[in-house]
């Protein structure tokens, strides 16, 4: 009678420890509050957040914002450009740096207008204002000579949109400066 009783006891504790470990292995529940989720159901109920049910919640923390980056943006070395936008030291830029880049992305601008300025007179003389000379194939098949008068007047209107946004562009910079 003494083994049966051992037994009955070791089964019982056993049943006892499994029933018991899923209740300590479950979760807390989690209230979600916006894109944000807690398991503080004090603060989750102040803050009107829905519980989340079913499903597991993995949480991964950001990067946290490095101290002295206020105070190096509001404080440039001497000599720097005061750049409120740069984010480190390593992104300022010296101004006749600056003003070096900027006469470079001008100078390619304009030889990218130059260049496509040059591509819209060629198309437009093709084009002849809706009339592009026929091509020998193009006689014998209307249909061939519609194509291409189509896809001249896309190509035009393409380039005459390039050469306006090449313009724009060239507007929004600051004039080119000659001190040096």
């Amino acid at each position: 009678m003494q083994i049966l009783d051992i037994s009955h006891r070791r089964i019982a504790l056993a049943l006892l420890a499994a029933l018991a470990l899923p209740a300590t292995a479950a979760p807390d529940k989690i209230w979600r509050c916006g894109n944000e989720y807690t398991n503080q159901p004090g603060d989750a109920k102040a803050r009107g957040c829905k519980l989340v049910e079913g499903g597991n919640l993995t949480v991964i923390e950001g990067l946290k914002p490095q101290g002295g980056t206020r105070a190096a943006a509001s404080s440039p070395r001497p000599g720097a450009a005061a750049t409120p936008a740069a984010r480190s030291e390593g992104e300022r830029v010296e101004s006749a740096e600056q003003r070096a880049r900027d006469a470079d992305a001008r100078a390619i601008l304009e030889a990218e207008l130059r260049k496509t300025e040059v591509r819209q007179a060629e198309l437009r003389q093709e084009y002849q204002g809706g009339e592009p000379e026929k091509r020998p194939e193009e006689l014998r098949n209307p249909a061939l000579h519609q194509q291409r008068s189509a896809a001249l007047k896309e190509q035009l209107a393409r380039v005459d949109a390039d050469v306006a946004a090449l313009r724009r562009e060239l507007a929004r910079m600051a004039p080119p400066s000659d001190k040096k």
